[in-house]
C-alpha cells in the first residue's frame, strides 16, 4: 500500500549551535562581574589608603581598628568619615569653658544622650559624636549616672568619660605652694558644683563663720590669723553637692592626718611651734625647686634664725607685695631693690625672724624637711647658673663666698 504522506525529514539539533548565544551571554556576565569585583577591590584599597593618609598626620587621633561589631563596609565608611574630621575631633567638643553637670538615666539610647549633650552645649556635632561612639563600640557602653563634663574636652575624651559613671563626685587639684587666693581663683575658673569660690576664700580668711574647734592643731591659732598654710594641697574627690565649708573641712582634716604627732614633736625639737614650722615650710616650698634640696634649705634658714640673721627670702617679699595685675600673678618676678624695702611684717628683708604666718600651702616634703633638716654650717645660698640641674642652688658658709657665687652668675 502506497503511503501518500510526505516523509518527515529528521532534523538533529546541534546543542552547541542553539545554546551558543546563551554561553556568549554568560561569558559577558562573567567578565562584567569580574570587572566590577576588580573595581570594588581597587576602590576599597584606595579608600583604605586615603583614610590612612588622612589619619597619619592628624595630631595623634587614632582610628585604626574599630569595633568588632562593624562589617567591613561600615568600618571603612566610618574610618574614612572620622579621618576626614580628625581636626574637629581634636578641638573642643562643646561650647563654652565651664564644667556642666550631666545625667544619663537608665534606658537612654545613645541617640537620646547625644541630643541632651547637644542641648547642654557639650556637643557641637551630634552626627560626628554618634559616629565616633559607634565606630569604637562605645554607644553600647554608656553608663547611667551623674557626670561633670567640660565642654573644652575633645570629643574622644568626652565619649570615654561617659562610659565611666561614678558617684556624684568631682576631682579638684590644689598645687603645692599656692597661696589661698590662688586656690580660690582655681575654684572660680572651675565653678565646681555648689562650691562658691568667694565663700571658700571668706572662710579661709576668717571672714565667714566656720567652727575650728574640731582641729586640734588650730587651737592656738591667733584670732586674726587666716587658714593660710593649713589648707593641705592635694587632689580631692568631692560630691557634686559639696559646698565651700565641706571643702575647707576636707582640706583641714587632711592636714591633721598628714602632719602626724611625730612630726609635731620634731618641730618642737627644732625650737619651733607648729605655726612657726608651717610658716618656715611654706618659705622652703617657694624657695626650693628641687625636692632633695628642701632639707638643706630648711637647715640654712634654721641656722640664720638661731644666729639672728635676717632670712632675706624672696618669697616673703612676693607674698607681701600681693597680686600684680600687670603680670597677672601673685608672685612678682623679678624683684627690684625697691621691692626688698617694701614695709610689711612679712618682708624678711626688713623684719627679723619668721613672718607672722605661712605664705603658702607647703607640700608634705617641705613640712618633713623642717621636721628633719640637714645639718650644716651653711648660711647662704643662691640659684646656680653653672650648668647644674635647673632650679638647684649653690651654698656657702661665709658672706665672701656667697658674694663670689653671686658674681659668678653675672
Amino acid at each position: 500500500m502506497t503511503n501518500n504522506k510526505t516523509p518527515t525529514k529528521s532534523i538533529r539539533q546541534n546543542p552547541y549551535k542553539e545554546q551558543g548565544g546563551c554561553y556568549k551571554s554568560a561569558g559577558w556576565i562573567f567578565r562584567g562581574g569580574l570587572l566590577l569585583l576588580v573595581m570594588v577591590v581597587c576602590l576599597t584599597a584606595a579608600l583604605v589608603l586615603y583614610a590612612r593618609w588622612l589619619n597619619s598626620g592628624q595630631g595623634g587621633v587614632r582610628l585604626e581598628g574599630g569595633g568588632a561589631h562593624l562589617n567591613p563596609a561600615e568600618q571603612l565608611y566610618l574610618q574614612t568619615y572620622l579621618a576626614a574630621r580628625a581636626e574637629q575631633l581634636q578641638g573642643p567638643a562643646g561650647v563654652g569653658n565651664t564644667a556642666v553637670p550631666f545625667t544619663i538615666t537608665p534606658g537612654q539610647t545613645a541617640g537620646e544622650i547625644t541630643v541632651n549633650l547637644a542641648a547642654a552645649g557639650l556637643v557641637r556635632d551630634a552626627e560626628l559624636f554618634l559616629s565616633y561612639l559607634h565606630y569604637f563600640g562605645l554607644d553600647s557602653r554608656l553608663e547611667a549616672g551623674d557626670f561633670l563634663l567640660d565642654p573644652t574636652w575633645p570629643l574622644p575624651e568626652l565619649a570615654v568619660a561617659l562610659t565611666d559613671a561614678r558617684a556624684r563626685e568631682i576631682t579638684l587639684r590644689f598645687i603645692e605652694g599656692w597661696r589661698l587666693e590662688e586656690m580660690a581663683d582655681s575654684l572660680r575658673q572651675l565653678r565646681p558644683a555648689n562650691i562658691n569660690a568667694d565663700e571658700f576664700q571668706a572662710i579661709a580668711q576668717r571672714q565667714a563663720p566656720f567652727d575650728l574647734s574640731r582641729y586640734d592643731f588650730l587651737s592656738s591659732l591667733p584670732p586674726d590669723a587666716t587658714l593660710e598654710g593649713y589648707l593641705f594641697p592635694d587632689t580631692y574627690r568631692v560630691p557634686l553637692d559639696a559646698d565651700a565649708a565641706y571643702l575647707v573641712d576636707l582640706m583641714l582634716t587632711n592636714f591633721g592626718r598628714r602632719v602626724m604627732p611625730e612630726m609635731r614633736q620634731a618641730y618642737g625639737a627644732q625650737g619651733l611651734s607648729l605655726r612657726e614650722a608651717v610658716t618656715l615650710a611654706s618659705i622652703v616650698q617657694r624657695e626650693a625647686v628641687i625636692a632633695d634640696e628642701r632639707p638643706l634649705i630648711a637647715g640654712v634658714f634654721l641656722n640664720r634664725l638661731r644666729k639672728g640673721i635676717l632670712l632675706q627670702a624672696d618669697p616673703t617679699v612676693q607674698y607681701a607685695l600681693g597680686y600684680q595685675p600687670d603680670r597677672q600673678t601673685w608672685w612678682k618676678t623679678p624683684l627690684f631693690l625697691t621691692d626688698l624695702q617694701f614695709d610689711s611684717p612679712y618682708n624678711s628683708y626688713v623684719y627679723s625672724g619668721l613672718p607672722p604666718g605661712p605664705i603658702a600651702s607647703p607640700s608634705l616634703s617641705s613640712l618633713q624637711a623642717v621636721a628633719n633638716p640637714t645639718a650644716s654650717d651653711f648660711i647662704f645660698f643662691v640659684a646656680s647658673c653653672d650648668g647644674m640641674a635647673p632650679g638647684s642652688h649653690v651654698f656657702s658658709v661665709t658672706y665672701e663666698e656667697h658674694l663670689a657665687n653671686v658674681e659668678n652668675c653675672r
